[in-house]
């Protein structure tokens, strides 16, 4: 919990210690089903999520939306 919850303040989540562990704890209990979790500012957001949409088409559950 403790790595999820750095990796989110790293990440520069607007969220507070206490929500920051809501997540992590609902991240443990019911992790990503492919395993994708992103968090990040809006510079990153392009690098990150264009990855996420070379893999529509590719890996179930992925959809490219026009």
């Amino acid at each position: 919990m403790d790595d999820l919850i750095a990796f989110m303040q790293d990440k520069n989540l607007p969220v507070d210690e206490i929500e920051a562990a809501n997540l992590a704890e609902e991240m443990l209990h019911n992790p990503p089903l492919l395993g994708y979790l992103t968090i990040s500012n809006a510079l990153q957001w392009r690098l990150q999520y264009t990855r996420v949409i070379q893999q529509a088409g590719l890996i179930e559950g992925i959809y490219r939306v026009r």
